[in-house]
């Protein structure tokens, strides 16, 4: 049996509560959200992730013997890049002046494998909380594809949102 969807727009949407799907409009159409009326502030999030391979790769990934060469600052430089560029990645997002990324990247001999984290910043109007889980997202994806000749069934797991700061919706950071 087929389920059909009722077409966009037939079902009247309004702004209730600060859980309400922020990118419809009443209609039901995509919008990107107007915060023009945001105070400035500064914000900052992290995102974490992890690749998980087996302790023969890690070691060969720590020696810097991977076919395409330095997986570590491939994938920090990657990651950055991503960071910035998160508003041509993801409909709706604002382009943002970020004023940090930082990517870390931290073996762990008992996962195997290796720990991503990313921490962004801004001073401005809406939160960076995409630009830091794209920018995992893309680290992450990076370790992959630079290692993936030494192991394909590498595991990319774990990624999310760990903690934000700033902004209307104050500080939130992620159950251990």
């Amino acid at each position: 049996m087929r389920r059909v969807r009722p077409p966009l727009g037939s079902a009247r949407m309004t702004a209730k509560d600060d859980h309400d799907l922020t990118h419809l409009g009443n209609a039901g159409e995509a919008r990107m959200v107007d915060v023009s009326h945001k105070d400035v502030t500064e914000r900052t999030a992290i995102a974490a992730g992890r690749v998980v391979m087996s302790a023969a790769t890690l070691d060969k990934v720590l020696a810097g013997d991977s076919k395409k060469g330095d997986v570590m600052g491939a994938a920090r430089i990657a990651g950055i890049m991503a960071a910035k560029k998160t508003h041509q990645l993801i409909p709706l997002c604002h382009p943002l002046p970020l004023t940090k990324v930082a990517i870390d990247l931290s073996p762990d001999h008992r996962l195997p494998g290796i720990l991503v984290e990313a921490t962004v910043k801004v001073s401005g109007q809406t939160g960076v909380e995409m630009e830091a889980l794209t920018a995992v997202s893309v680290a992450c994806l990076t370790i992959y594809d630079m290692a993936k000749s030494i192991q394909r069934d590498m595991t990319i797991e774990g990624i999310h949102l760990v903690e934000k700061q700033g902004g209307k919706s104050g500080h939130y950071k992620a159950k251990e």
